[in-house]
């Protein structure tokens, strides 16, 4: 009782506010009080929110913000739907949040991280942080500001230390350090906002950008439909997310609206940037390759399943996509001087958030590196951090997700 009480102490004299519960660290909601000033709402009008747990010891002026992930809505009927959830309104998001894996403030779990200032940005706009648009037909009323709702919780943060740089920079001589993050359509939105993140700090940060789960390919399905590709097409159109993309991007491209897919702009970014993904990422499985519409007699309902109930033809294909991923990421891994990725082949589907996949004992690995000893590799420049892993079904070390992902 007494060390729960003393732990409890510590982390309210260190201004976050959590309870400790079972071993879990819950770290409370914080709402975005000055968002409305510059239009930055939720779908359904409601304040954006952030959790923030401080960072302490000689991590108290780093900076790790977390994009959560969720899906996106890409239609009317979807995005009202999802106003009345959690991915779309304040209202109804839980207000403790379990922070783990690259969350989490316990040096065992989390080596490199674990005493920063951790953030996870909550998702209410379904456009992965990057739309500027309103709907109004009189009767109902969409936001779609995730542009806005990044710029809101940046401008909030920066007057509680994330813009303190050149103040600590007496205090501590050594260069200050920030990295962004996420996962899934949270990880696709640290490939669209890494640059902008860069550009919001003070000069004499390290920023560095991480996606997990984010590299969504421009795949063709299995009935040679861009199913994927037209999810995202309608996606910009709907939320203006194109006047937020990169501009080198959009002005090479025909179709600019593809500039949504991070392999059409990785090369055109300049912040050091690493590159989690699992070569079989289960969601592009699901919805990419094997859309509900590409598969209507259920051909694939075991294999999705059950990777052991795949067909050789249904593993021939698994493996094409594979190389096609490892085809999108070739000139990255070959030119990058400053970039990291960690490509393993397990079936799953976001790995930084959880702590067996994070970082425990049998967790994912590649070359005996974890994932987390891989990004803090990569991140300190201890050592060189581009690991591939051998196709299915060679790693022995994957956590397979599959069953739970719809």
């Amino acid at each position: 009782m007494e060390l729960a009480v003393t732990m409890l102490l510590i982390l309210l004299n260190l201004a976050s506010w959590c309870v400790l519960s079972e071993g879990r660290l819950l770290v409370d909601m914080t709402l975005v009080s000055d968002a409305s000033s510059i239009g930055a709402f939720c779908l359904d009008g409601s304040l954006p929110a952030y959790h923030l747990h401080r960072g302490f010891g000689a991590g108290a002026s780093n900076w790790l913000l977390q994009f959560e992930g969720g899906g996106w809505c890409n239609d009317i009927q979807s995005c009202l739907d999802r106003a009345k959830t959690k991915r779309g309104s304040s209202l109804y998001m839980n207000k403790l949040e379990d922070f783990n894996g690259i969350l989490s403030n316990d040096a065992l779990l989390n080596p490199d991280f674990y005493n920063w200032n951790r953030v996870k940005l909550r998702y209410c706009d379904g456009g992965s942080f990057s739309g500027d648009a309103k709907f109004d037909n009189g009767t109902s009323v969409l936001y779609f500001r995730g542009q806005k709702i990044w710029e809101a919780i940046i401008l909030d943060l920066l007057p509680k230390g994330l813009g303190n740089a050149d103040k600590f920079r007496a205090i501590i001589p050594s260069l200050l350090q920030a990295l962004l993050s996420g996962c899934s359509a949270g990880g696709l939105s640290s490939f669209l906002q890494c640059e902008n993140f860069y550009r919001a700090l003070p000069t004499n940060t390290s920023v560095k950008c991480l996606s997990d789960a984010g590299f969504f390919l421009d795949e063709r399905d299995i009935t040679l439909n861009y199913t994927m590709r037209t999810f995202f097409e309608n996606l910009v159109s709907l939320q203006g997310i194109e006047k937020n993309l990169d501009k080198n991007c959009t002005s090479f491209l025909d179709n600019p609206k593809l500039c949504m897919f991070p392999q059409y702009f990785l090369n055109y970014m300049t912040t050091p940037f690493f590159i989690l993904n699992t070569a079989y990422d289960v969601y592009q499985f699901h919805h990419a390759l094997v859309p509900p519409s590409a598969d209507m007699n259920g051909d694939w309902k075991r294999c999705k399943l059950s990777i052991a109930s795949c067909t050789p033809q249904q593993l021939d294909i698994l493996q094409g996509f594979r190389g096609d991923m490892l085809a999108a990421l070739s000139s990255f891994l070959k030119d990058s001087t400053s970039g990291g990725m960690f490509i393993n082949s397990c079936f799953a589907h976001c790995q930084s958030e959880t702590q067996e996949t994070w970082f425990a004992l049998g967790s994912p690995s590649i070359q005996d590196k974890t994932i987390a000893g891989a990004v803090g590799d990569w991140y300190f420049s201890r050592n060189i951090s581009k690991l591939i892993d051998c196709a299915y079904p060679c790693d022995a070390s994957c956590h397979s997700i599959i069953a739970q992902v719809s």
